[in-house]
């Protein structure tokens, strides 16, 4: 069973996310920070990462560096509702960083699902 991290801050879109990939078969673990996220990440590898860009404490962004940095073929999608964010797009610099595909909040659950699914069967995403 194919698993899941996903790391944010927002306690109801982690129990969304977390109901809608369980349902669809997958294993999901959840961090509520960027520092519990990579802690998590370090002892038990997930198959995908799902994180958030705007969080307290270790965000986004340093998050997706360190991952990235330290595990080279790590699968990550970035999702952010503060897309433009004092003129800069957070999602843009996501990808910039590291972040394998991203989307903006709110997005249609299906669409997430069936990007999480194509990433954990092409071995090049």
């Amino acid at each position: 069973m194919p698993s899941i991290l996903v790391i944010d801050d927002d306690q109801q879109v982690c129990g969304v996310l977390r109901e809608a990939f369980e349902v669809a078969g997958y294993q999901v673990h959840i961090a509520r920070d960027g520092h519990e996220g990579t802690a998590q990440y370090r002892a038990a590898p997930s198959d995908l990462v799902i994180l958030d860009m705007l969080m307290p404490g270790k965000e986004g962004f340093e998050t997706i560096r360190e991952l990235r940095r330290d595990f080279p073929a790590i699968k990550i999608i970035a999702i952010s509702g503060g897309g433009e964010h004092i003129h800069v797009n957070l999602l843009d610099l996501a990808k910039q960083v590291g972040a394998n595909h991203t989307l903006k909040k709110p997005f249609k659950m299906q669409e997430l699902l069936e990007l999480a699914a194509s990433m954990l069967t092409d071995s090049s995403a």
